[in-house]
């Protein structure tokens, strides 16, 4: 098989893959932590942080953005597949990992630090919930886009 195309394609499947936990997330994860009474919610959330630091995902999450600037550079610099490969990277490094990094990682960690039946914790449930949805939108749309983008580099 073809280099760039088997690089290409694990690369699209890695980024939808990210993209369809996000999008979990944003559908029905949390609507169902949110409908919980906020220190359950918030003591779930916790346990989901901590639990989510695993190989597994953070394998596929971290090694996508590596992985779709090796395709970009097996494609050959200056080809159309090049610069779509390009543009993916680019989406998925800024729109999925810079955004975790930036705005939901603070999140997750001011959460990490409340008691789940505190007071504190309580007042901070809704805003976290609001604020922290907003910003896993927009991974979910970054992943699920930088996948279309290396899904047409393919046919480029």
């Amino acid at each position: 098989m073809n280099p760039v195309l088997l690089t290409t394609v694990a690369s699209a499947v890695c980024a939808a893959l990210i993209g369809g936990v996000f999008y979990a997330f944003s559908v029905f994860v949390m609507r169902a932590l949110a409908g919980m009474p906020p220190a359950q919610g918030v003591l779930a959330m916790q346990r989901i942080n901590v639990t989510v630091i695993h190989p597994l995902f953070l394998g596929v999450f971290l090694g996508t953005a590596p992985l779709l600037g090796f395709a970009t550079y097996l494609a050959g610099s200056g080809s159309t597949a090049s610069t779509w490969l390009l543009a993916s990277c680019g989406v998925y490094t800024l729109g999925s990992i810079g955004v975790t990094m930036l705005f939901n990682v603070p999140r997750n960690n001011c959460l990490a630090s409340l008691h789940p039946s505190s007071p504190g914790a309580a007042s901070y449930w809704p805003v976290y919930v609001r604020e922290w949805l907003v910003w896993n939108h927009v991974r979910c749309i970054a992943s699920l886009l930088a996948a279309a983008l290396a899904i047409v580099s393919i046919a480029a």
